[in-house]
């Protein structure tokens, strides 16, 4: 019998990171967390610090960092702080340790976000694009990148930038549910923005993609190939909940709510194509909105 291969996951208790242990377990992997929490399959960061890689991790996956869109925490200097401390101190850490580890994993997996392309309503960007920093998040999204880099490149490192992560249990969908459910669901205006998306269950199958694909490196973008605008979104999740799209949001009470470069995520919008991703092989299992949408609404809530 082959020896089980693990995957250590950073973030592995959160929205992505919980249903990428449980996808990555139920095909055939161990799972090791780094975690702030105590786990029988848990490490912490001090101990990873202290102790470096555990034995025996065939890939490092890192999708930790502070939820950005929790509407709980006002963008405060210290929220931001913490926002940018969690993704960049994590990649930090972990590119150190693999690079001091005796045995080195196959691959690094990091994640970061797709707000690192600027808005722009007639520009298509795809992996090859270039990218500068022109607020405070694209700039995060430049350094998150750059932290995870390693030297005399001892594995394959992967990033994936992500676009709005789709299911049930959290992120977006998680926060529109209820008003959709009650009929009081409708587009952020303009409504007229992209909208970058991709289904969880996708997004998984991409890290397993760059898990098992031995020739990938770079950046591929997190997804899905239909690009779609935020009214389209909309009318998509109304119509697998069978309820009608009444009520659009002011773009600035988003402003009010969440402060400009937050709510610049839900008003402004980029157009990501997954141009590399499509190219190097990797098919999706929802690729279009209205299958995606249908399948979360019609989901059980874990």
């Amino acid at each position: 019998m082959s020896e089980l291969r693990t995957v250590l996951v950073a973030g592995g208790t959160g929205f992505i990171g919980s249903h990428l242990c449980k996808f990555l377990q139920k095909n055939g992997y161990g799972i090791q967390v780094i975690s702030r929490m105590p786990g029988p399959l848990n490490i912490s960061w001090n101990d990873l610090s202290a102790k470096g890689l555990p034995d025996k991790i065939h890939a490092v996956i890192n999708v930790a960092g502070q939820n950005v869109l929790d509407i709980k925490q006002r963008w405060t200097p210290g929220f931001k702080q913490n926002v940018y401390n969690s993704r960049i101190n994590t990649n930090k850490i972990l590119s150190n340790a693999i690079m001091n580890a005796t045995k080195k994993p196959k691959v690094f997996i990091t994640i970061s976000g797709v707000g690192i392309y600027e808005p722009d309503s007639k520009k298509e960007y795809n992996e090859y694009s270039e990218v500068k920093g022109y607020d405070f998040l694209s700039k995060m999204c430049l350094d998150w990148e750059k932290a995870a880099f390693l030297e005399e490149n001892p594995c394959r490192h992967v990033n994936i930038r992500s676009g709005v992560v789709l299911d049930r249990d959290g992120g977006m969908v998680q926060q529109l549910y209820l008003p959709f459910f009650f009929g009081l669901g409708g587009p952020v205006l303009p409504g007229s923005q992209y909208l970058p998306w991709i289904h969880m269950r996708d997004l998984c199958r991409m890290f397993l993609f760059c898990i098992e694909n031995e020739k990938l490196n770079g950046i591929l973008n997190g997804v899905a190939p239909q690009i779609i605008s935020n009214s389209d979104f909309s009318e998509a999740f109304a119509k697998a909940m069978k309820r009608p799209t009444l009520i659009p949001v002011p773009e600035f009470m988003l402003n009010i709510l969440l402060g400009r470069d937050r709510a610049n995520m839900l008003t402004k919008g980029q157009r990501v194509y997954p141009k590399r991703a499509m190219d190097m092989g990797f098919s999706y299992k929802y690729p279009n909105i209205e299958d995606a949408c249908r399948e979360i609404v019609q989901k059980p809530s874990e």
